[in-house]
């Protein structure tokens, strides 16, 4: 693998600049054409339509049960589609067995040998397609120097840290040398601060190495940290496809909204529309968005959104500038977690949510339990959602 290119530009310039999805002229990758994938009656994947680009470290991100294992599964080659076709590269997968396909699955087991050392399983797949024994030596040597193992080449996985064996599984599965890198929940098997550390261990490997890097996770956080396009799925289907930001920031749809992050969500009907300006009646009181799609109408039935970090939270007697909505309630819990502080209010028989950055280390007089609080959210920060 020394022959693989190398990035000089800091990883954060190299990833705000990478978007080939917004050029009109940039050819996919990868692309499933009105893909189906059915088990008898059974429907896991339903008319699914998607483009990954070169480069991309593309997320799919959905709960159990919503076929993004499946898709991952017939771009490998150990599932074939019901209907519709998986393209890789202008070549239709059709028939192509997995070993004979340019990608590689790194498994959420590792599946590593245990009786080989860490250096024949790297070598494993080389031998098996009669790679010559010189060039097997030196691409496992540059693999144990790309993730940081040279000193452990000798020994077998039982002696390996879990981290470690995440490792191995890596560079066995980048020795090949893959058009397109298929993880399947990858980081599921390490413990909380490993895995952080290791996301960020693989964005940079792989923007140094320049490959395509495809993951399958249902950890938001993992998918938010790691790919430049997410693609949240449900039921089988592609619920939306967007950078992090945009995913989080702009859900298109209730499911999105409520499936990233925290969010608090009031049902409600429009009530007034004013220009691009619209006023959403609620349980919890009328709620002025700045700005409002086209297609929406009087009486529609719509939800307004907003994070809790975007929230303030004040005792109920303290003064606040207009402008904002404001909702009155009572402290129901707290939870204290370190970086920020989570507050549950209770307004109308519906629990909203507040972050608040712990910036300080003691706040004089905190707001606590059964208290009498509004929150206020500025009108930027709400969200119109009418799917």
């Amino acid at each position: 693998m020394s022959d693989t290119p190398k990035t000089t530009a800091a990883l954060g310039a190299v990833r705000s600049a990478f978007a080939p999805w917004n050029d009109p002229a940039a050819k996919p990758l990868v692309v499933f054409d009105g893909v189906t994938k059915r088990y008898g009656a059974e429907t896991a994947v339903n008319d699914l339509s998607l483009a990954v680009y070169e480069r991309e470290f593309f997320a799919l991100l959905g709960p159990s049960g919503c076929g993004k294992s499946t898709l991952m599964r017939m771009l490998a080659g150990f599932e074939t589609p019901t209907a519709g076709r998986v393209v890789l590269a202008g070549e239709d997968l059709a028939g192509v067995p997995p070993h004979l396909r340019p990608t590689n699955m790194m498994f959420q087991s590792y599946a590593l040998f245990p009786h080989m050392t860490v250096e024949k399983n790297i070598a494993f797949g080389l031998q098996m397609e009669g790679v010559a024994k010189a060039e097997i030596h030196d691409r496992v040597a540059a693999a144990l120097k790309l993730v940081k193992l040279e000193a452990l080449a000798s020994r077998k996985p039982h002696q390996l840290s879990g981290g470690q064996r995440q490792r191995v599984a890596l560079a066995r599965a980048l020795i090949k040398r893959p058009k397109v890198l298929l993880l399947d929940e990858p980081l599921g098997a390490l413990d909380r601060k490993l895995r952080e550390e290791t996301q960020f261990e693989l964005v940079a490997l792989q923007e140094r190495l320049g490959l395509t890097f495809i993951i399958v996770t249902h950890d938001q956080d993992e998918a938010m940290s790691m790919a430049t396009r997410i693609a949240v799925m449900d039921k089988g289907r592609i619920a939306q496809v967007g950078t992090p930001p945009v995913i989080y920031e702009a859900p298109a749809t209730r499911y999105v909204a409520d499936f990233i992050g925290d969010i608090n969500i009031v049902e409600g009907k429009v009530a007034a529309i004013d220009g691009r300006r619209v006023t959403i009646s609620t349980a919890l009181g009328d709620m002025a968005l700045p700005e409002a799609a086209d297609s929406i109408a009087i009486g529609q039935e719509v939800a307004v959104a907003w994070r809790p970090e975007k929230t303030r939270i004040v005792r109920a007697d303290e003064p606040v500038a207009g402008g904002q909505t404001m909702i009155e309630g009572a402290v129901h819990d707290i939870g204290y977690l370190g970086d920020w502080t989570t507050y549950v209010v209770e307004v109308a028989g519906q629990r909203l949510r507040a972050a608040v950055a712990n910036a300080s280390r003691l706040v004089e007089r905190p707001i606590s339990w059964d208290e009498r609080v509004r929150l206020c959210v500025a009108p930027e920060s709400l969200l119109l959602l009418t799917r």
